[in-house]
């Protein structure tokens, strides 16, 4: 079993928009990255157990680019989404009233490739990045 990952991040919207922003693809296309040399150009959201997930995320000088691609397990709107990975990995996402913000909460097995502080911070800093998006709309 890999180890599972913690991040989260309060943000000062209700959680019914906090929700649309993190699932609707118009939107993910403006948030998901961890920095600004990166882009999402692209983002397909099937909201629903077994629809799929695609988001392909990009290096702006074309350098490198991935497709991150998940499987929906569980899908409560406005509450939690759970998805697995292609590689198999779990991921899981929650969504709670914070005053009159939100907070995320994101659990995800590590992969093997890259050490676990790595992964923490790259999504954390898109989980942060939401944040900043979101807060502006």
């Amino acid at each position: 079993m890999s180890q599972k990952i913690h991040i989260q991040a309060t943000v000062d919207v209700p959680r019914a928009k906090a929700w649309a922003i993190y699932t609707e693809p118009a939107h993910i296309t403006n948030w998901n990255f961890a920095s600004d040399d990166w882009c999402c150009p692209r983002a397909e959201n099937d909201l629903r157990v077994g629809g799929r997930l695609c988001y392909r995320m990009e290096a702006k000088d074309g350098s490198f680019g991935f497709d991150f691609e998940a499987v929906y397990a569980e899908v409560l709107p406005a509450v939690k989404l759970d998805y697995s990975l292609t590689d198999g990995r779990a991921v899981e996402t929650s969504f709670e009233d914070a005053g009159e913000g939100t907070t995320i909460s994101i659990a995800f097995e590590a992969e093997a490739e890259n050490p676990a502080d790595m992964q923490r911070a790259g999504w954390q800093a898109i989980l942060d990045n939401f944040k900043r998006y979101a807060e502006t709309l």
